[in-house]
């Protein structure tokens, strides 16, 4: 008996198959060797793969990169993973406490996958993938932490004090995943013997600088009242 005919435009499931071990390997070999260093080539020899399939895949070396580039960041920390897991905590300070001790365990674990060795090498010698990288990685999950981060500072999104927070949380933690982890344990030692005890000094740390932020802020909001009371009087007293 025949077969029923697939749909065209329908993406065959062995194919889908071959672009995901394609995607893994590559991750492998730009961990290892870095964009610049790396060949479809190889990548196509270590996967096993005719050389044509990164060009029917990815249509490039380049796209086959970016991709790459998407899913290293995603093993850093997911969209998904971000959603899940400040869903039913109702107080900013919670949900925001869970995200920063999430990005401080990842930082310590000690069996990080291929997308952490990625990250680093393009943190120091970038691709021109990195636009892409930003809008289509980055700053969706920018956008859910500056939006916790302002509802913990009752600040907009847009304060610099929102986005500076932002900063001063998350890039000792990206530091901290990309570092080699023979480094802490050689300079470090004693810090880096307990993972739950530095994931929480961390976020006391983190948190405690944060309060002082908001605090820092509450003398201007009182200022900037004042002058709109004022401003309010004065045109209250001149239309009488």
């Amino acid at each position: 008996m025949p077969r029923p005919a697939r749909p065209r435009g329908t993406p065959r499931p062995d194919g889908e198959a071959t672009r995901a071990h394609l995607l893994d390997t590559a991750g492998h070999v730009f961990a290892e060797r870095g964009f610049a260093g790396t060949t479809s080539k190889e990548i196509c020899a270590r996967a096993g793969t005719p050389l044509a399939s990164v060009n029917y895949h990815f249509g490039s070396r380049d796209a086959l990169y970016e991709a790459v580039l998407i899913e290293a960041h995603r093993q850093l920390i997911g969209l998904e993973d971000l959603h899940a897991l400040t869903q039913g905590l109702g107080a900013p300070e919670a949900r925001l406490r869970a995200v920063v001790a999430h990005l401080v365990a990842l930082a310590t674990n000690r069996t990080a996958p291929w997308g952490f060795r990625v990250m680093l090498r393009e943190l120091l010698s970038p691709s021109p993938a990195i636009p892409a990288l930003i809008e289509k990685a980055v700053r969706p999950k920018a956008k859910l932490v500056l939006g916790l981060m302002a509802e913990y500072l009752n600040l907009p999104p847009q304060h610099p004090v929102v986005q500076r927070g932002v900063m001063f949380t998350v890039l000792p933690c990206i530091a901290m995943m990309v570092a080699p982890k023979e480094m802490p344990a050689r300079l470090l030692p004693q810090a880096a013997k307990d993972g739950e005890a530095l994931a929480a000094d961390f976020v006391r740390f983190v948190m405690a600088g944060l309060d002082a932020l908001a605090q820092a802020q509450r003398p201007a909001r009182r200022k900037t009242t004042q002058r709109v009371r004022a401003g309010v009087a004065f045109e209250c007293s001149v239309s009488r």
